[in-house]
């Protein structure tokens, strides 16, 4: 005669027995995070610590982009798939249904910090750049205004954008599509520089039509996808000191040495400015964590305790000396409650 099993109990079963590895398989005691490659530089640094701190296995942190790593994430629940994506952009309704698709139901969503996409020159760039929101859609969008026209871009040279700029050629280096980077670039340097087109505002185009038509980034040469890896862009931009590159601020904080910032409308990118919201390209960074892992894989609840606590999350902390900055108190103690209390993320409204 069976035993009726109360349901929540079923439910727990069922989350364990997936958990569980396949006969011949090996249990994981590692963490595996994946995503962002703007995020990975922070969980990385999380997992080092933590490491040291416990003794426990240093979680493994794989920089696939924020795309990618949700698609990854939303997999499914067990020891086969990543208990935490980083992401440079927060998740969309389209791959939050892709999660549920997978049983991948309870997960919290945890914006830890506030970055600045950062465009960036080699020291031995001799130019002291400062580029308007336009400037950087006519250099890099594949469709501008030209020849009292909506055509593809003709323009090469940076003068050719701005007079006020140098004869050199637009080469920049950025994130390819899978890139949560690349996604936030669009939306708060494309999009907001598409608007600000004279051709743009005189046709009275609303928020659809930019959208639909300001998001395309060109595929004729200027602009190159460099793949997820930003510290390769880093290196090219010290082996081409004519070219730019687009990544996130901890990446031209840990080379200054190398790399001086673009002003972006008059505004260089820095602590202040980014949190201050002053600098216009600015974006939140975000952790979303599987629930249904947490007390399953060993050290994972330490491990997002410590990624919360305000050694790693608050002013001074080691995550904005690698530079990530703070939320502010409030903020940051509402959001650092919520994941340790395991909070539901609510589906996106998109």
């Amino acid at each position: 005669m069976s035993v009726p099993v109360p349901p929540a109990a079923a439910l727990a079963l069922t989350l364990a027995l997936a958990l569980l590895p396949a006969a011949g398989a090996t249990a994981r005691d590692r963490i595996r995070i994946v995503g962002s490659s703007t995020v990975f530089p922070y969980s990385q640094a999380v997992a080092e610590l933590f490491g040291r701190l416990t003794g426990a296995p240093a979680p493994v942190v794989e920089a696939t982009g924020t795309g990618g790593g949700i698609q990854i994430f939303c997999a499914g629940v067990g020891v086969r798939h990543p208990d935490i994506v980083g992401a440079s952009r927060a998740m969309t309704r389209w791959e939050h249904d892709l999660c549920a698709a997978h049983g991948v139901t309870d997960i919290t969503e945890a914006l830890i910090g506030i970055d600045g996409l950062v465009i960036a020159v080699a020291r031995a760039n001799p130019f002291d750049w400062d580029l308007a929101l336009p400037d950087l859609y006519l250099a890099l969008a594949a469709d501008v205004p030209a020849g009292g026209g909506w055509q593809a871009n003709p323009f090469r040279l940076w003068s050719g954008v701005d007079p006020a700029l140098p004869g050199a050629p637009i080469r920049v280096y950025g994130p390819p599509p899978t890139s949560g980077t690349r996604d936030a670039f669009v939306e708060v340097a494309m999009h907001a520089g598409c608007r600000a087109l004279d051709f743009v505002r005189a046709g009275g185009f609303d928020d659809g039509w930019v959208r639909a038509n300001c998001s395309r980034m060109r595929q004729d040469g200027p602009f190159i996808e460099a793949g997820e890896n930003d510290n390769l862009i880093v290196q090219q931009l010290a082996a081409d000191p004519e070219a730019m590159g687009i990544f996130g601020y901890s990446f031209l904080y840990e080379n200054a040495d190398r790399l001086k910032p673009v002003r972006i409308a008059g505004v260089a990118p820095d602590g202040a400015t980014i949190a201050a919201g002053t600098y216009p390209l600015a974006r939140p960074l975000f952790l979303y964590i599987k629930n249904a892992h947490r007390g399953v894989i060993p050290h994972l609840e330490e491990f997002v305790a410590e990624f919360m606590s305000e050694a790693a999350l608050g002013p001074g902390g080691y995550l904005e000396e690698r530079g990530m900055v703070p939320l502010p108190g409030g903020r940051r103690a509402a959001v650092q409650a919520a994941v340790l209390a395991r909070a539901p993320m609510p589906p996106p409204a998109d």
